[in-house]
């Protein structure tokens, strides 16, 4: 029997490599991540999204006057955000001849079990944000990773959201699969992710030449990096 890799999908449409599934992350809307970010930075900041996907964050930035870049090795997530410019690439090998106000690496990319992975991502982030510039992370509050458990969930518009697995793989990570129904179409996302508890993370930015500067909310699941002053 050949083992799943540890990051899949399935369900219709395209998945992409770390097993998102593009129709439904299409259907995604923003929660108040881009007032939060917009409130956090400067006005008319240019902004380099990591992770863009299918643009549910980039079309609200956009908006609120940001000049955006947006980043993803999907092309199918990237045909979906027709308000930015969209770069196809992974976010590790990514290389552009120039620098940003802000880099954001959102929905909790930075979780990533493998610790190689995660530093060339904040090494991404570092090469291409100003000198005056910030990096703008969301990871999940380290405790969530003490109560977690498998839930089931109707949204205000129809849909079902189920966790149907949680296997603690140690003190640190956390194997899940999550459900998404909407009508008749059902996807799945199995994936492994790290707590990235303060220390931790301020350890892996410093490897970045980044440091925390601030939590954005109570619950410190958004953070504020800058890089390191020499």
């Amino acid at each position: 029997m050949t083992t799943p890799p540890l990051y899949h999908g399935t369900g219709p449409g395209p998945i992409t490599p770390d097993g998102c599934a593009v129709d439904y992350y299409a259907t995604l809307v923003p929660n108040g991540e881009p007032e939060l970010i917009h409130a956090a930075v400067p006005e008319e900041a240019s902004i380099l999204e990591l992770g863009a996907g299918a643009g549910r964050i980039t079309h609200s930035l956009v908006a609120f006057g940001h000049d955006v870049v947006a980043v993803d090795e999907s092309p199918e997530m990237l045909a979906h955000i027709k308000s930015a410019e969209t770069v196809c690439s992974p976010i590790q090998s990514l290389s552009l001849d120039r620098t940003f106000d802000v880099v954001l690496l959102m929905s909790f990319v930075i979780e990533t079990a493998d610790d190689d992975l995660r530093r060339a991502f904040l090494e991404t982030c570092r090469r291409h944000v100003t000198a005056d510039g910030c990096v703008i992370l969301q990871r999940k509050p380290p405790e969530w990773y003490d109560t977690v458990q498998p839930f089931e969930r109707h949204a205000p518009d129809g849909r079902l959201l189920r966790m149907t697995e949680v296997s603690r793989q140690g003190p640190d990570l956390l194997l899940s699969t999550m459900e998404y129904t909407i009508g008749d179409r059902t996807w799945t996302h199995t994936f492994l992710s790290r707590r990235l508890d303060d220390a931790f993370l301020e350890t892996a930015l410093n490897g970045a030449d980044l440091t925390i500067a601030e939590f954005l909310d109570d619950d410190r699941e958004w953070v504020r990096a800058v890089p390191v002053r020499t």
